[in-house]
């Protein structure tokens, strides 16, 4: 990894109110360097959207640490956040939600160019933008439900982009498009990020996707980090139980792989009981 780190989140918690308490992330730490792609990947209830959640902000943690930078990153309130840390942009799983179905997606675009504008970094136009994530330009004075799922995600990248983030947290951004849009619209994320040397934590449970896509994967469990390392080595020889299990679940492309069986309440107590490997 590079030595620059536009991310550093050490030893993470984050802890929802109930009786007792539910642990959604445990004591987990990654790094982001510049103009890398870093994946967190596992199945639902891992843990993965709470960490993205608590890196840009949006969830309070209760221990550990997020520095953005060189700036902590304080949970959002009603205040508006710090211009050093608009350095930080986040693309979400449903664009439909995302997006304000009130205004033109050029005015949309905008603020994230007006946001750039503030820290100082250079202009650019709307225009730009939407040739940038393959759209016409003249969609600029179009609503949001005039689009489809696919081109609204793009439009959502557009505008994250168009701040100039140093890093973009995207948290299932292909998980609500259709499988022929899927793959694009993650190497467009990658390409667009690697181009403007930013660093970029992708979460997704696609596992095909981020083989694609990502530098280096981490994988979660039950809160925690049960096995991280370069994608390509992680692929090629997983060691975790758990990696090996997530791995072995990826259809092929002919159609003559096997549904694994399901894991059974021992396997999933051994997954956390076998020490995280780390690469």
């Amino acid at each position: 990894m590079s030595e620059v780190a536009v991310l550093d989140a050490r030893d993470v918690v984050v802890r929802y109110p109930g009786n007792p308490p539910v642990i959604a992330v445990d004591g987990v730490s990654l790094q982001v360097a510049a103009g890398e792609t870093v994946a967190l990947v596992g199945e639902s209830g891992s843990g993965k959207s709470s960490l993205a959640r608590a890196v840009v902000g949006i969830e309070k943690i209760a221990a550990g640490s997020v520095r953005f930078r060189d700036a902590e990153v304080a949970p959002l309130g009603i205040r508006r956040r710090p211009t050093a840390l608009t350095g930080i942009q986040m693309v979400f799983q449903d664009p439909s939600t995302s997006l304000n179905p009130r205004r033109r997606v050029g005015d949309q675009i905008a603020d994230g160019i007006a946001t750039a504008r503030h820290r100082g970094e250079a202009g650019s136009r709307v225009e730009e933008w939407l040739e940038r994530v393959g759209l016409p330009t003249q969609v600029a004075t179009r609503f949001p439900h005039q689009f489809s799922g696919g081109q609204k995600q793009r439009i959502a990248i557009a505008r994250a982009l168009a701040a100039r983030p140093a890093l973009l947290v995207a948290d299932e951004p292909i998980s609500a498009l259709d499988a022929s849009t899927q793959t694009s619209v993650a190497a467009l994320m990658r390409d667009l990020v690697a181009e403007a040397g930013a660093g970029m934590l992708f979460i997704s449970h696609d596992l095909a996707v981020v083989q694609r896509i990502a530098d280096r994967t981490l994988v979660m469990y039950g809160g925690q980090v049960l096995e991280s390392g370069p994608t390509a080595e992680l692929w090629a020889e997983p060691q975790h139980p758990y990696t090996r299990s997530l791995l072995a679940a990826i259809p092929e492309p002919d159609g003559a792989g096997r549904i694994p069986d399901a894991p059974t309440a021992e396997d999933r107590l051994n997954w956390i009981e076998v020490a995280p490997i780390v690469r």
